[in-house]
């Protein structure tokens, strides 16, 4: 069990946590006593979302809270609003006294919501906890929020200390839990055994690039293949980044961090499954050695690639780590990366789109995406977008000759290296939270993994 929750059977003494909104708020102020209504009143309470009150007992110790929700019929409610409870009360014990818009997402969001990086700095002395609702699961809650603290630690870490053999070594860290099993091409061996994308856009750093190999559950399982892209910092390569542009690159291996989080989810709950994971880890860096505009490559499945920007180098390591993948034939792949900045003029922060062909799995996704409020949004796979990437020396180019649909022509380039798995899906995520909302501190963020893991249960469970 998390330790943010309280073992079942637990002895400590709890605070009630009320729930309210502008509907309930007059029926739940007439239950308070005479001296707690009083108070509230005189505090001016109103039953505003992320409005919080603490209620004294006549001995002055704290005797219950009221939190206030959006209304049930709000169509554009947020039902991680309870996460902002975990740095808004002192430290204590703690139960949900009534129902919110969703008990076990509002337990989530607390625990999420108290997640701190503290890698380099001490962590707060408060320790907050809470009684799990009766009806929650607490045990896969809690590999749910591990999985996501695992993404967020990572992502958080700056690239100093987390290159490509530190990201091994956390696969590797995460294969041993789990009795896993883990192979790493590394350096020039990726030319020897047909990995040379990977090769071209790692090869320039002091630090090996490398494709990670993560295997687990019976072979005669059903094959479900995750790739994350783990570029560990990216300055753009030769097409360097802009100042402004280069400031948050130690996320670029966003996309490895929360494949890690949904493995860990997929194990720990023991799926029927023949998992597999591949990271292609790289450092995008500027060196003599670095790959160039114009340079022409051929990539693992045989499709030689010209380089029309080394800035779009995400898609080019993917793209050798989807040829191997495929060539398993398994029933899924399904690849995450913070891809283009495309994605976010389109959707936003908050809303990586996500790309498939199989119109099934787009709503069944979708759907999970909604119930786990770990959003998602379809957008076209648009065949005649295809023509973009042409080359007039290679067999594509590895992005657009136009300035729009950047997201959407990246899509079309990954696909192009996928034939025989049964289903392939693709997010583009952004891995960062820009400000703190509940449940969601600022920073590092693992979107799409929660999303794909009820999708995957549901399906495999």
């Amino acid at each position: 069990m998390h330790p943010v929750f309280l073992p079942r059977g637990h002895s400590a003494t709890t605070v009630p946590v009320t729930f309210v909104n502008a509907a309930t708020w007059p029926a739940q102020r007439e239950r308070l006593d005479s001296r707690a209504r009083a108070f509230a009143d005189a505090a001016g309470f109103e039953p505003k979302a992320g409005r919080h009150l603490l209620l004294p007992a006549a001995d002055g110790a704290l005797a219950g809270v009221l939190f206030a929700l959006e209304g049930e019929d709000d169509a554009s409610k947020d039902l991680f609003w309870p996460g902002a409870l975990a740095t808004l009360l002192p430290g204590g014990a703690y139960r949900f006294a009534n129902a919110s818009h969703d008990s076990r997402l509002a337990a989530l969001a607390f625990a999420l919501g108290s997640y701190r990086f503290t890698r380099y700095r001490k962590p707060d002395a408060k320790e907050v906890k809470l009684e799990l609702p009766g009806n929650v699961d607490g045990e896969d809650l809690s590999r749910i929020i591990d999985g996501v603290t695992l993404a967020r630690d990572l992502i958080n870490t700056p690239a100093n200390d987390l290159g490509p053999a530190e990201l091994e070594a956390a696969a590797r860290a995460l294969a041993a839990r789990h009795g896993a099993e883990v192979r790493a091409v590394v350096g020039d061996d990726l030319l020897e055994q047909n990995f040379p994308l990977v090769h071209a856009v790692g090869r320039a750093a002091a630090r090996a690039p490398r494709l990670i190999d993560l295997t687990w559950g019976e072979a005669s399982h059903p094959k479900i293949t995750l790739i994350g892209k783990g570029v560990c910092f990216d300055s753009g390569g030769l097409d360097i980044k802009p100042e402004s542009g280069m400031l948050n690159m130690k996320k670029d291996m966003g996309g490895a961090a929360a494949m890690l989080a949904l493995a860990h989810m997929l194990m720990d709950r023991g799926l029927k499954l023949r998992l597999r994971v591949l990271i292609p880890a790289v450092e995008n860096a500027i060196s003599g050695s670095a790959f160039r505009p114009r340079d022409v490559y051929r990539s693992r499945k045989g499709l030689t690639v010209e380089i029309g920007n080394t800035d779009a180098e995400g898609r080019l390591i993917l793209a050798d780590a989807i040829a191997l993948a495929d060539e398993d034939k398994p029933d899924l792949i399904a690849d995450m990366a913070t891809l283009t900045g495309a994605a976010r003029v389109a959707l936003g922060a908050e809303i990586p789109p996500f790309y498939t062909d199989d119109d099934a799995l787009a709503v069944a996704l979708a759907d999970c995406a909604t119930s786990e409020n770990d959003p998602l949004w379809r957008m076209p796979l648009w065949g005649p977008y295809d023509a973009l990437l042409e080359s007039k020396v290679a067999d594509v180019n590895n992005v657009s000759s136009g300035n729009f649909g950047g997201s959407i022509t990246a899509a079309l380039f990954l696909r192009r290296f996928v034939a025989a798995a049964k289903a392939w899906l693709h997010c583009d995520i952004y891995a960062w939270n820009q400000s703190s909302k509940p449940g969601r501190p600022e920073g590092a963020e693992c979107q799409a993994a929660r999303a794909l893991y009820a999708l995957l249960v549901s399906r495999y469970g």
